[in-house]
């Protein structure tokens, strides 16, 4: 490699601190990525419950009561969020890819609408199903 000077610049833009400040795009990409990953933990709490009803009673009210703890409405609310976050995330990159709303500016401003939305959606889901 050539010996170029690089003055005083940081040599990666993924440190964090005085050298690099994240962006909304960047934030949203990345917990596109994680909620993607974290609904597996939902989905394998679901299966476990649907699982254990066809095995027999003691298995479902141990299932049951996972589910119904406060550990088990924490999961399940993080889970309802991030379905709601990655679905809407889904329909940016889908409006993305007609070349549309590709500017910085209303790109964060999409990410922070959707940040934005899909607590509501989260909290008034659990509203509905209360109400229920």
């Amino acid at each position: 490699m050539p010996d170029i000077p690089r003055g005083n610049r940081p040599l990666s833009p993924f440190m964090i601190g005085p050298y690099y400040r994240p962006q909304w795009t960047s934030v949203t990409s990345i917990l596109t990525r994680i909620t993607g990953s974290a609904l597996l933990v939902g989905a394998a709490l679901l299966v476990w419950w649907l699982v254990a009803a066809s095995i027999g009673p003691d298995a479902f009210a141990t299932a049951d009561g996972v589910l119904r703890s406060w550990f088990g409405d924490l999961v399940l609310f993080g889970s309802l969020w991030a379905l709601w976050y990655h679905m809407l995330a889904g329909i940016r990159h889908l409006v993305w890819s007609t070349g549309r709303m590709m500017e910085i500016h209303v790109a964060e401003t999409f990410g922070k609408v959707i940040v934005g939305l899909s607590v509501v959606l989260t909290v008034l889901t659990v509203l509905i199903l209360w109400t229920v």
